[in-house]
């Protein structure tokens, strides 16, 4: 490949009847005396790569969820009759054992249905603010101006619960109707919104992994430390959830806790990064990893990393204008208080 020799800087004016401006994609050498003015392709005309998209498998009958919807039909079918079956050996007794019998059967039913609402709803709120997360990002890549109003609109009847927020959502209340860029939108409303609600989540899963080092520090059983560190953990994921808007039942703390694990899955897994060692090490902390204080210091580092892991999946935006939570100022507080201890 031959290099393009080489030219002295010049001056000239671009009305000069010797510039000439010229494709780039043109060939053949400029005439003597004249100025030749290329212009530099503009990024809208540059090739964008589109990355390949996976096309969705094809539908097929699935046998699974027909079988567990048979043997469930089963089961409910069997203990109504077993139900009717009791209620008449009842009023063959006595009419009144049979009448308290359907009163107990009803009274059943209906804290059924109720239970069964409310799990309902728990499920739909989760999804919602899943889906919100996937529209804020979607806008922020975009920068659709009437899809980010459409995504304050929903946040604010998500945080209209919390009373805390009520002057973050008359400031953004205020702003909705400015005329502001959709992205800018997002990260406006992620700011008012968001910020201290990333500061009390901080605050959650700071008390539950020092309430958890503390804990198994102590504790003389490994089974105890394993049923401890896992009701922390579920109740931490509880508070996340109920904090950033959503209502889990227990079918709804089970969604969570699948999504959850995945996300740490995808994210390199419960271990501990490579910045938090470097910062125990660089603090000269190697021995008190290896007595009895490091195991209950490495068990509140995993349960600060399950609480991250939380934030990302019960927020309903992405990090875009704030700083994430890191692993490491979490590791630097539980440090702290290993010190404060031990004085």
């Amino acid at each position: 490949m031959s290099e393009r020799p080489y030219r002295r800087p010049a001056i000239f004016k671009l009305d000069d009847a010797n510039v000439i401006v010229t494709d780039p994609n043109e060939e053949g050498r400029p005439a003597r005396g004249t100025v030749h003015v290329t212009p530099e392709i503009e990024a809208s005309q540059l090739p964008v790569a589109i990355e390949p998209t996976l096309a969705p498998p094809e539908p097929r009958f699935r046998w699974g969820p027909l079988f567990w919807g048979a043997v469930s039909g089963l089961v409910l079918l069997g203990a109504g009759l077993g139900v009717a079956r009791l209620i008449e050996d009842l009023f063959a007794r006595s009419d009144s054992l049979g009448v308290l019998g359907l009163a107990l059967t009803a009274l059943a039913i209906l804290s059924f249905l109720v239970i069964a609402g409310r799990e309902a709803i728990g499920l739909m709120r989760l999804s919602t603010i899943e889906q919100l997360h996937h529209r804020a990002a979607a806008v922020i890549a975009s920068d659709d101006r009437n899809a980010s109003r459409d995504v304050v609109r929903d946040l604010l009847k998500i945080a209209h619960a919390n009373p805390h927020l009520a002057r973050a959502r008359a400031t953004l209340t205020h702003h909705a109707g400015d005329i502001i860029d959709g992205a800018d939108m997002i990260r406006l409303a992620e700011r008012e919104l968001m910020s201290p609600l990333d500061q009390e989540a901080r605050l959650l899963i700071s008390a539950a992994a020092q309430r958890v080092s503390l804990v198994t520090a102590i504790s003389p059983r490994a089974l105890f430390d394993v049923a401890f560190v896992f009701a922390a953990s579920l109740r931490l994921i509880r508070q996340l959830a109920l904090l950033y808007g959503g209502r889990p039942g227990t079918l709804g703390m089970i969604k969570l806790m699948r999504h959850v694990l995945g996300h740490l899955a995808i994210t390199g897994g419960m271990a501990a990064s490579d910045s938090v060692i470097q910062t125990v090490l660089g603090h000269g902390l190697t021995a008190k990893l290896s007595q009895r204080l490091g195991e209950g210091f490495l068990n509140g580092l995993l349960t600060a990393r399950l609480g991250l892991a939380a934030i990302d999946v019960t927020r309903p935006l992405p990090f875009t204008a704030l700083p994430r939570p890191s692993l490491t100022d979490l590791a630097k507080d539980l440090l702290r208080q290993r010190g404060e201890e031990e004085k």
